[in-house]
């Protein structure tokens, strides 16, 4: 049986992917796989369909899914739906209304304030498809919805052009002085000379992070006829190149910028990326905007390099905390522009939200594939069995390989050797992408958008089978090449734990746990460069609580993994770093 014939066999049966899948006794996973013919349909399957066919009578005419919209979404896309599904809106049902009401619906649509928990999963019967109408899933059990086969959409683009407009417009407004020329007017002056402004054409405007929302800013940007820069070390240089960028290394951008916009995600690298020695190498005069996530930016140490006249303004519509409160150092001061967490807040761009989780809820109800799905579906038993262990060890890989590696991105290749090349390895490669993206991003990957994921990044991912290593029964080795060097971490299972056993080249032998921190040092094999990095590490009163070195060659390049119990600072790293006989210091958090 092709795949065409066992898609029209479904489609004539009136059912959807996950209700034949229980049909049939095997997995949705299986039958997306039937279906885009990645894995051979079993001859005993056309018998199957023809009894079912017995059984069951076509889904008629009449017979239209049932869609409950449980939070307030835009019209437009409830009137999409509507085309396809009965739709009802009822917000604000509390969670045993919902566990109710929840058995007669195909899907759900929620935004942030109903929590789609297990319990409400498990009651739902028919539903296969849950529609988050924004970016966070936070309020839904994934879990349980990838146990029960069902679906989970949401819209990562929908507010990217809302954010970047926002920061377009806070960079004109800094630029121009427009809130406190406002001010100024309302209270009854006219003051011409207090706020003469700056053009931004011709200014250079330095970029953090060129995502989708960096990239749509910087678009902008070339259109005002700036120059821009930009860092972002994992978007190639050829993609920086095609929207019009400079891309630089952090240092350059600093000291060359006229305007800086952060667009990174907030995690334990972004943290503070930008403090009081940041700001010191700054031009005199700069002006900063965030829009992305509170935190990234010292508030403090904005607060007064604005005071000190080394910053002229900024503008910040993210803070750690939310709501701000009155004490909070960047609110008071006239010459930094707040606004409260407006980066998404347009019509439009809650009307795109909509639509967008609606096409999605449409395409799942009629048999096709999501864009956006952001939990994986559940894998074949055999594939799992085999394959299933090494997806922790992939990402680890990519966490490991993302923290080591310097300069520009230019490829990535994925090996596989052993048992796990007979199997279908894409759930492998999902999870080294997802852990090369989790150290910099907030991308929720799987196994249906991790392809989409590396496409939209200009990621080129080569990828290799070997029925065998010369060492280790199963193998998943990952190379990341960049302008400055090259990055190649190996791992395995061993008695059902993952273990990194191969850096560069070098034996190791780590056995990576979630939380894990570890310094890895890059220095001369020769005596007593333990013991300095040691008795440092003490007197930082930092414990150690393991230790290993990994050599080539007596009294040549050797790899020191130190793992600790504490944290070590940038400036604690410098020291080490500083040793006689240490090339680099790098920092891994797992």
């Amino acid at each position: 049986m092709t795949p065409d014939e066992f898609v029209a066999a479904r489609t004539a049966l009136g059912l959807s992917q996950s209700t034949m899948a229980e049909a049939l006794g095997v997995d949705q996973g299986t039958i997306s796989r039937w279906e885009a013919g990645k894995t051979r349909i079993p001859p005993a399957i056309e018998l199957a369909l023809a009894t079912l066919k017995e059984k069951l009578q076509p889904m008629s005419e009449s017979r239209r899914p049932r869609v409950l919209i449980a939070d307030p979404v835009a019209p437009e896309g409830i009137e999409l739906l509507r085309r396809v599904a009965d739709v009802d809106v009822r917000t604000g049902l509390p969670q045993d209304s919902l566990i109710a009401a929840i058995p007669e619906y195909d899907a759900l649509v929620v935004r942030s304030e109903t929590k789609v928990t297990r319990p409400v999963i498990e009651a739902a019967a028919k539903l296969q498809v849950v529609g988050r109408a924004g970016v966070g899933v936070d309020n839904i059990d994934l879990d349980a919805a990838t146990e029960r086969g069902v679906i989970v959409v949401n819209a990562p683009q929908g507010n990217t052009v809302a954010a970047a407009e926002h920061t377009i417009a806070l960079l004109m407004a800094l630029a121009r002085h427009i809130p406190q020329a406002d001010a100024s007017m309302r209270a009854g002056k006219w003051d011409r000379k207090s706020y003469i402004g700056t053009e931004v054409r011709g200014k250079t405007l330095g970029i953090v992070g060129l995502g989708k929302i960096g990239s749509e800013v910087a678009r902008r940007a070339v259109a005002m006829e700036m120059r821009v820069l930009a860092v972002d070390p994992f978007v190639p240089v050829e993609r920086a190149r095609a929207l019009g960028v400079e891309s630089v290394d952090f240092e350059q951008l600093l000291m060359l910028s006229d305007f800086i916009s952060v667009h990174p995600p907030l995690t334990a690298a972004t943290q503070g990326m930008i403090g009081a020695a940041e700001l010191a190498k700054m031009k005199d005069g700069v002006r900063i905007i965030n829009v992305a996530r509170g935190g990234i930016i010292d508030e403090a140490a904005l607060a007064e390099a604005v005071r000190s006249g080394k910053v002229a303004g900024a503008a910040v519509d993210v803070f750690t905390s939310e709501p701000p409160p009155a004490d909070n150092p960047l609110l008071g001061d006239p010459r930094i522009i707040t606004t409260p967490h407006l980066g998404a807040s347009t019509a439009e761009a809650q009307e795109r939200v909509a639509i967008d989780v609606a096409e999605q809820i449409v395409d799942v109800l009629e048999g096709r594939p999501a864009r956006y799905a952001v939990n994986a579906p559940l894998l074949a038993p055999e594939t799992l069995q085999v394959v299933g262990p090494y997806m922790g060890v992939a990402e680890q890989l990519g966490m490991v390989a993302t923290q080591l590696v310097t300069g520009k991105l230019e490829a990535i290749d994925i090996e596989y050797y052993g048992e796990i090349t007979e199997h279908d390895t894409t759930p492998l490669r999902a999870a080294v992408i997802r852990g090369l993206l989790r150290p910099i991003s907030e991308e929720n990957v799987n196994i249906v958008n991790a392809h989409l994921i590396a496409t939209s990044r200009g990621w080129d991912i080569r990828e290799t089978t070997r029925a065998s290593h010369e060492v280790f029964l199963n193998l998943v080795s990952v190379k990341v090449k960049t302008s400055e060097a090259e990055v190649a971490v190996s791992g395995t299972v061993e008695r059902g734990q993952p273990r990194i056993v191969l850096i560069n080249g070098l034996d190791v032998d780590i056995a990576p746990e979630r939380g894990m921190c570890i310094i890895v040092c890059d220095n001369e094999d020769r005596p007593g460069m333990i013991g300095r990095v040691g008795t440092l590490l003490g007197q930082f009163d930092i414990n150690i609580q393991s230790m290993q070195v990994g050599r080539r060659a007596r009294r040549g390049r050797a790899l020191m993994l130190i793992a600790v119990d504490e944290e070590p600072t940038s400036e604690q790293l410098a020291q080490v770093e500083a040793i006689d006989g240490i090339y680099n210091v790098r920092l891994v958090r797992l």
